[in-house]
């Protein structure tokens, strides 16, 4: 990593791996401002800076940082000192619903990692009808179409229908089983647009790997997905 005219706190930042950039964007600030890196009331380096150091496009960044505002752990100041601050109230941020085992957190994504891939190829190998076809298909628009409120509902719908697919009633079962823990986790973070928007379209790339029966890129694609949803969960809850 090139060193960071802006100090080591600057330097701690890494760069994004790929697939995921908004999200692992806002995992990795997220962490900078948890572990106290950058502190409340701190300014953030300056945007050109801080895309080259993540390693991602400023349109990314920006998309971002405006999600983190929305959120309430940034602050956008005006004027001669203006720029982009960690919000005083940032690490109060998470709600209190409890406490939280990161342990549990691990072992939920990890689970999911699993069994979720592994449906997306069976599904994808399978000989399906047209109704499960069209199931799917049914599932996806309804997760496509729909407002951040009711998203998560059908977000499950369409995860579920993919292992319906895949001919395993067992796999059914461990995959709304393990939706049900996700949920309770994806019910401490906030919904972002931008995420939803970039997870709609994998869903797509998912359920259009499945009905051409390329059980590789839909394994892929999961995987991928998956990911992105990890690296929020990490960010916000860890």
């Amino acid at each position: 990593m090139p060193d960071s005219p802006f100090g080591p706190s600057f330097s701690m930042l890494r760069p994004v791996r790929g697939g995921n950039a908004f999200e692992e964007t806002i995992e990795h600030i997220l962490q900078t401002i948890k572990l106290g890196i950058f502190a409340p009331a701190e300014k953030l380096p300056p945007e050109r800076e801080l895309a080259e150091q993540l390693g991602v496009s400023r349109a990314t960044l920006r998309d971002a940082l405006g999600e983190l505002q929305s959120a309430g752990y940034l602050e956008v100041q005006r004027g001669r000192y203006g720029g982009t601050y960690v919000s005083t109230t940032a690490v109060q941020r998470q709600p209190d619903q409890g406490p939280l085992d990161p342990a549990e957190v691990e072992d939920v994504l990890l689970f999911r990692s699993i069994i979720e891939p592994a449906a997306a190829s069976l599904a994808a190998k399978a000989d399906l009808s047209a109704a499960a076809r069209r199931h799917l298909q049914v599932c996806l628009s309804e997760v496509s179409a729909s407002p951040a409120v009711g998203y998560r509902p059908r977000d499950a719908r369409f995860h579920i229908a993919v292992a319906e697919l895949s001919g395993s009633a067992s796999l059914v079962g461990a995959v709304a089983e393990t939706r049900s823990r996700l949920n309770e986790l994806l019910d401490r973070i906030p919904l972002l647009s931008t995420n939803l928007e970039h997870a709609n379209e994998q869903h797509a790339e998912i359920a259009e790997a499945i009905l051409r029966g390329d059980a590789p890129a839909a394994e892929r694609a999961t995987i991928e997905h998956l990911e992105g949803t990890a690296s929020l969960l990490r960010g916000f809850l860890a």
